[in-house]
């Protein structure tokens, strides 16, 4: 009897595992990550600066450090590598800030209506290659890196993506998200030979744009990298999965936004809905540079490591705060409510949120031209499933009937992939805090060029 009811227990614990065993991983993965990277800082918001402050020390100039003496930057550019030392986001204030942020500006800077044509075409080109008759299920951070890895090639050197570029700023970027979700180890040749390609770009003078005097040719590469053909392409790709899967699960903003395609105030609301849901970045930390005094009773001493969450942010000061509801904007300020998508103008802002913004709308456009979107799959912040979804040919239809039994299987299929993802994303995210508490890339980097470590991995190889 005894042995029945075991068996009867554990049968239901297998099946109903993918219900469970998701939500308790991440629960020991958060343990994990806190004490491996003695992340002991201060959350904001919290119990010391609440909401209401958060924009305040996000702003002030003394919350300005980087990465030099907070134990999580060794994960964060162990992760970032190679160059995350001249990765714009990672460079102390200074001299070398300043014109690294120069040369950004400087790119960045394509009239808004070119900008909008090459985002729509470059998806329209990579739609083209999908050769969907009928319905494909896809991925849809898959499916958006080749269109940004394309136009921001474009973007910096000034002419069409070839396929060989193409192939190396995604394999770059996807090992880069894929080691960051943990749901994969870091491939460093795959870097490298990126890190090479653009060397060779750069020795050739095959670059227009005015890039930092003071850095190498290696280091030059090492930024454009790490600038454009990591982060803007990893969170364009991000920004692109989460807003279709928004579309994709809201029939009634889909159906609005393909009557009125030209609606651009209501695509925006719902891009702004879905960047305050789904922030592309859970927590940024910054280091305090100089004492800061909030108010008579909040002093924060120099060298504190905040912790900023931007989701819990996203989501304090707002009705219903969980529920998506882009109608919210028509009364709602962008720069009023507790919403910094792109950061804060007074420090460091995203240098790409306006290009951002209309390059993801051109591309959304286009999209949904052409197909329709469904998916059954869990939509979460960290997108660790990178979005399946369906895209149906508006031209030629699918079947209701076909549809619905997709989406049946791709719900079942996403729960049981949560459940051998979890485990995967436990067993190699623990192997990569150790191998980042061992390498101390950024401890080493800023104890000086003699401790810098010279792992094989971690060199900069170039033709």
């Amino acid at each position: 009897m005894l042995s029945i009811v075991a068996m009867a227990v554990g049968i239901l614990a297998i099946a109903s595992s993918p219900y469970w065993l998701p939500a308790a991983i991440l629960a020991l993965r958060t343990w994990i990550f806190t004490v491996g990277n003695g992340a002991a800082g201060l959350a904001v918001p919290g119990e010391v600066v609440g909401a209401s402050r958060f924009k305040q020390l996000y702003s002030h100039p003394a919350a300005c450090g980087r990465s030099k003496g907070a134990a999580l930057s060794d994960l964060f550019w162990y992760w970032l590598s190679p160059g995350p030392e001249f990765h714009q986001e990672n460079i102390e204030p200074g001299e070398t800030y300043e014109e690294v942020a120069k040369a950004t500006r400087g790119i960045l800077a394509m009239p808004r209506d070119v900008a909008q044509q090459l985002a729509a075409a470059c998806m329209a080109r990579k739609l083209k290659t999908e050769n969907i008759h009928t319905v494909k299920l896809v991925r849809l951070r898959k499916l958006a890196m080749p269109v940004w890895a394309e136009f921001y090639y474009e973007l910096v050197f000034g002419e069409p993506c070839t396929p060989q570029a193409r192939e190396l700023i995604v394999g770059n970027a996807d090992d880069v998200i894929t080691a960051l979700k943990c749901c994969g180890l870091r491939h460093m040749h795959k870097r490298h030979a990126l890190t090479s390609f653009l060397v060779a770009k750069l020795q050739a003078g095959q670059i227009r744009h005015e890039l930092p005097h003071g850095l190498s040719t290696v280091e030059r590469a090492l930024y454009l990298q790490g600038a454009f053909f990591n982060t803007a392409v990893v969170q364009m790709s991000e920004a692109t999965a989460h807003l279709f899967m928004i579309i994709a699960q809201h029939p009634p903003v889909q159906e609005r936004l393909t009557a009125r395609p030209d609606d651009r105030r209501y695509l925006d609301h719902v891009i702004e809905e879905t960047l305050r849901l789904y922030p592309l970045f859970g927590i940024s930390h910054r280091i305090t540079q100089a004492e800061i005094t909030l108010d008579d009773r909040t002093t924060l001493p120099k060298a504190t490591v905040l912790y900023f969450n931007h989701l819990k942010y996203h989501c304090t000061g707002f009705d219903e705060p969980q529920r998506f509801d882009p109608d919210r904007w028509e009364k709602l300020s962008v720069h009023e409510a507790n919403y910094i998508p792109y950061g804060v103008a007074a420090n460091r802002p995203c240098p790409a949120a306006g290009l951002a913004s209309l390059t993801l709308r051109a591309a959304a456009r286009e999209l949904l031209r052409q197909f329709a979107v469904y998916s059954s799959a869990e939509h979460t912040r960290s997108n660790p499933n990178q979005g399946p979804c369906l895209l149906v040919s508006r031209a030629n239809g699918c079947d209701p009937r076909h549809r619905s039994a997709l989406l049946v299987l791709l719900r079942v299929r996403d729960r049981w992939e949560d459940v051998w993802r979890s485990l995967v994303q436990l067993v190699l995210g623990t192997y990569m805090i150790w191998d980042a508490r061992r390498l101390k890339l950024c401890q080493r980097y800023f104890a000086g060029p003699a401790t810098v470590p010279t792992r094989p991995q971690e060199k900069v190889r170039w033709t």
